[in-house]
Protein backbone atom coordinates (compact mmCIF):
# COMPACT_ATOMS: atom_id res chain seq x y z
CA UNK A 1 0.00 0.00 0.00
CA UNK A 2 1.57 3.29 -0.72
CA UNK A 3 2.29 5.68 2.37
CA UNK A 4 0.27 8.63 2.83
CA UNK A 5 2.43 11.81 4.03
CA UNK A 6 1.30 12.64 7.42
CA UNK A 7 1.65 16.05 9.30
CA UNK A 8 4.51 15.12 10.94
CA UNK A 9 6.19 14.61 7.58
CA UNK A 10 8.75 17.46 7.95
CA UNK A 11 10.28 16.86 4.04
CA UNK A 12 6.93 18.33 3.01
CA UNK A 13 6.99 22.02 2.22
CA UNK A 14 5.08 24.56 4.87
CA UNK A 15 2.29 25.61 3.00
CA UNK A 16 0.99 22.14 1.85
CA UNK A 17 0.95 21.27 5.69
CA UNK A 18 -1.20 24.76 6.45
CA UNK A 19 -3.69 23.78 3.66
CA UNK A 20 -3.64 20.23 5.40
CA UNK A 21 -4.91 22.48 8.66
CA UNK A 22 -7.45 24.44 7.26
CA UNK A 23 -10.28 22.02 8.56
CA UNK A 24 -9.25 22.51 12.01
CA UNK A 25 -8.32 26.53 11.53
CA UNK A 26 -12.09 26.63 9.95
CA UNK A 27 -13.58 24.80 13.20
CA UNK A 28 -11.72 27.45 15.34
CA UNK A 29 -12.83 29.73 13.05
CA UNK A 30 -16.63 29.31 14.49
CA UNK A 31 -15.79 29.12 17.47
CA UNK A 32 -15.31 33.20 17.87
CA UNK A 33 -19.15 33.26 17.13
CA UNK A 34 -20.96 35.40 14.72
CA UNK A 35 -22.28 33.58 11.47
CA UNK A 36 -19.98 31.41 9.05
CA UNK A 37 -19.17 34.24 6.65
CA UNK A 38 -17.43 35.91 9.64
CA UNK A 39 -16.06 32.46 10.47
CA UNK A 40 -14.65 32.40 6.70
CA UNK A 41 -13.65 35.69 6.69
CA UNK A 42 -11.73 35.28 9.40
CA UNK A 43 -9.96 31.85 8.41
CA UNK A 44 -9.27 33.51 4.56
CA UNK A 45 -7.36 36.32 6.83
CA UNK A 46 -5.81 33.71 8.78
CA UNK A 47 -4.04 32.06 5.99
CA UNK A 48 -3.56 35.60 3.67
CA UNK A 49 -1.44 36.67 7.25
CA UNK A 50 0.33 32.88 7.57
CA UNK A 51 1.35 32.42 4.13
CA UNK A 52 2.18 36.04 3.55
CA UNK A 53 4.59 35.83 7.23
CA UNK A 54 5.69 31.85 6.22
CA UNK A 55 9.31 32.91 6.38
CA UNK A 56 8.80 33.62 10.18
CA UNK A 57 8.23 30.28 10.97
CA UNK A 58 10.46 28.78 12.97
CA UNK A 59 11.08 25.13 11.85
CA UNK A 60 11.03 22.42 14.76
CA UNK A 61 7.98 24.62 16.61
CA UNK A 62 4.55 23.77 16.40
CA UNK A 63 2.80 24.96 13.24
CA UNK A 64 -0.82 24.16 14.43
CA UNK A 65 -0.06 26.94 17.20
CA UNK A 66 1.27 29.13 14.96
CA UNK A 67 -1.74 29.27 12.92
CA UNK A 68 -4.02 29.50 16.24
CA UNK A 69 -2.15 32.42 16.84
CA UNK A 70 -2.29 34.11 14.12
CA UNK A 71 -6.16 33.68 13.74
CA UNK A 72 -6.20 34.49 17.88
CA UNK A 73 -4.87 37.66 16.59
CA UNK A 74 -6.50 38.73 13.56
CA UNK A 75 -9.92 37.78 15.86
CA UNK A 76 -8.62 40.24 18.47
CA UNK A 77 -7.68 43.14 15.35
CA UNK A 78 -11.31 42.56 13.80
CA UNK A 79 -13.20 42.56 17.35
CA UNK A 80 -11.61 45.72 17.76
CA UNK A 81 -12.70 47.65 14.47
CA UNK A 82 -15.79 46.20 14.77
CA UNK A 83 -16.27 47.35 18.07
CA UNK A 84 -15.49 50.73 17.09
CA UNK A 85 -17.63 50.65 13.84
CA UNK A 86 -20.42 49.13 16.26
CA UNK A 87 -22.98 49.04 13.46
CA UNK A 88 -26.04 47.83 15.63
CA UNK A 89 -27.93 45.99 12.93
CA UNK A 90 -28.78 42.48 13.38
CA UNK A 91 -28.83 40.32 10.31
CA UNK A 92 -31.88 38.42 10.01
CA UNK A 93 -30.03 35.79 7.63
CA UNK A 94 -27.70 35.01 10.81
CA UNK A 95 -30.73 34.26 12.90
CA UNK A 96 -30.99 30.51 14.21
CA UNK A 97 -34.15 28.85 12.77
CA UNK A 98 -37.58 28.82 15.23
CA UNK A 99 -38.47 25.40 14.82
CA UNK A 100 -36.43 22.75 17.08
CA UNK A 101 -34.62 19.43 15.43
CA UNK A 102 -36.95 16.90 16.59
CA UNK A 103 -33.08 14.65 16.36
CA UNK A 104 -31.92 14.10 19.92
CA UNK A 105 -28.28 14.23 19.10
CA UNK A 106 -29.56 18.03 17.12
CA UNK A 107 -31.04 18.77 19.83
CA UNK A 108 -27.98 18.67 22.16
CA UNK A 109 -25.74 20.04 19.90
CA UNK A 110 -27.95 23.08 19.86
CA UNK A 111 -28.19 23.26 23.38
CA UNK A 112 -24.03 22.88 23.53
CA UNK A 113 -23.51 25.50 20.98
CA UNK A 114 -25.98 27.78 22.80
CA UNK A 115 -24.18 27.15 26.12
CA UNK A 116 -20.67 27.72 24.59
CA UNK A 117 -21.95 30.76 23.19
CA UNK A 118 -23.02 32.31 26.34
CA UNK A 119 -19.42 31.93 28.03
CA UNK A 120 -17.02 34.47 28.71
CA UNK A 121 -14.80 34.97 25.20
CA UNK A 122 -11.99 34.35 27.18
CA UNK A 123 -13.41 30.65 28.95
CA UNK A 124 -14.92 30.00 25.43
CA UNK A 125 -11.66 30.39 23.45
CA UNK A 126 -9.59 27.94 26.68
CA UNK A 127 -12.48 25.83 26.57
CA UNK A 128 -12.05 25.17 22.69
CA UNK A 129 -7.96 25.17 22.82
CA UNK A 130 -7.70 22.53 25.50
CA UNK A 131 -10.75 20.54 25.33
CA UNK A 132 -11.92 20.78 21.89
CA UNK A 133 -8.34 20.96 19.95
CA UNK A 134 -6.58 18.82 22.45
CA UNK A 135 -3.64 21.35 22.80
CA UNK A 136 -1.52 21.21 25.90
CA UNK A 137 -1.61 24.14 28.56
CA UNK A 138 1.52 25.72 27.91
CA UNK A 139 0.29 26.08 23.96
CA UNK A 140 -3.33 27.56 24.93
CA UNK A 141 -1.25 30.03 26.87
CA UNK A 142 1.14 30.78 23.68
CA UNK A 143 -1.91 31.50 21.90
CA UNK A 144 -3.96 33.39 24.19
CA UNK A 145 -0.72 35.17 25.37
CA UNK A 146 -0.97 34.62 28.69
CA UNK A 147 0.22 32.24 31.88
CA UNK A 148 -0.70 28.83 32.37
CA UNK A 149 -1.72 28.88 35.83
CA UNK A 150 -4.64 31.58 34.09
CA UNK A 151 -5.35 28.81 31.43
CA UNK A 152 -5.69 26.60 34.24
CA UNK A 153 -8.13 28.82 35.99
CA UNK A 154 -10.06 29.87 32.80
CA UNK A 155 -10.56 26.02 31.70
CA UNK A 156 -11.62 25.31 35.48
CA UNK A 157 -14.13 28.13 35.33
CA UNK A 158 -14.96 27.63 32.37
CA UNK A 159 -16.06 23.44 32.45
CA UNK A 160 -18.32 24.85 35.59
CA UNK A 161 -20.07 27.00 33.64
CA UNK A 162 -21.15 24.82 31.15
CA UNK A 163 -21.77 22.06 33.17
CA UNK A 164 -24.03 24.23 34.52
CA UNK A 165 -25.21 25.57 31.97
CA UNK A 166 -26.21 21.84 30.10
CA UNK A 167 -27.79 21.09 33.06
CA UNK A 168 -30.26 24.29 32.74
CA UNK A 169 -28.96 26.49 35.69
CA UNK A 170 -29.64 30.06 34.51
CA UNK A 171 -26.85 32.17 35.15
CA UNK A 172 -27.85 35.21 33.34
Amino acid sequence: MPSFPTLDDKTRPLEIQVVDLIPALRAFARTFGGSRFEADDLLQETLFRALRGIDGFEPGTNLKSWLFTIMHNAFRTQYKLRKREAPGTINCADLPIAIPAPQDWCVLNGELRTALDRLAPDHREVLVLVAGYGLSYKEAADICDCAVGTIKSRLSRARDELALRMNGVPLD
